[in-house]
């Protein structure tokens, strides 16, 4: 897929949104992909998939023993790899704000991880995932994501595969242009800061 072709599925879901809003990282952005509105069709979420697992080179896709997502943002395209790898999918949660496994989900001791993601803005949460699926017994071996908004800047300490890098400018708290301080921010994910 190419970059136009994958911003033409956001934009013909409505899930490339324009306005004032404060992301999970807690910078603010006048864009916000809503990638759960993109990932609800399964057929599409299934070629999201495929086209990012041809974006890995194929010695690492035959490596991938699991793979492991954040929820809530990751879990539908995590699941979506898991099926076009051909491994199980699982997923860590912060039910008190520390990644872990949890629902009796475990990992062999070096288990080969991919790490997936639907959105990297800093790296923040997909660098604590990492640290919990590697505290948990797995190696994280690579990460993947549907989108990258450092447009390639976010270092994630593993070779990182997203399908489409994007540099929509984000802001923290100080620094918001004008147009975005005249309006109050929008949280739309599932993340409380």
């Amino acid at each position: 897929m190419t970059e136009d072709e994958i911003l033409s599925e956001f934009r013909s879901v409505d899930a490339l949104l324009e306005g004032h809003f404060l992301l999970s990282s807690g910078r603010h952005s006048a864009y916000y992909l809503q990638c759960a509105r993109l990932l609800m069709n399964p057929e599409r979420a299934g070629r999201i998939a495929l086209a990012l697992t041809q974006k890995m080179p194929r010695e690492l896709r035959n490596e991938i023993e699991a793979v492991i997502s954040p929820a809530m943002g990751g879990l539908i395209i995590g699941h979506e790899m898991g099926r076009a790898l051909g491994v199980d999918a699982m997923f860590v949660e912060r039910p008190d704000g520390v990644f872990g496994l949890r629902r009796g989900f475990s990992i062999a001791p070096g288990t080969k991880i991919l790490m997936m993601e639907d959105v990297v803005t800093t790296g923040l949460s997909s660098r604590e995932a990492i640290a919990a699926i590697e505290a948990a017994g797995g190696h994280v071996i690579a990460a993947g994501a549907v989108v990258d908004r450092s447009a390639g800047t976010v270092d994630l300490g593993v070779p990182f595969f997203p399908l489409i890098q994007l540099n929509f400018p984000t802001y923290a708290p100080d620094e918001l242009p004008p147009e975005l301080a005249a309006t109050e921010a929008v949280k739309p994910g599932s993340r409380k800061l």
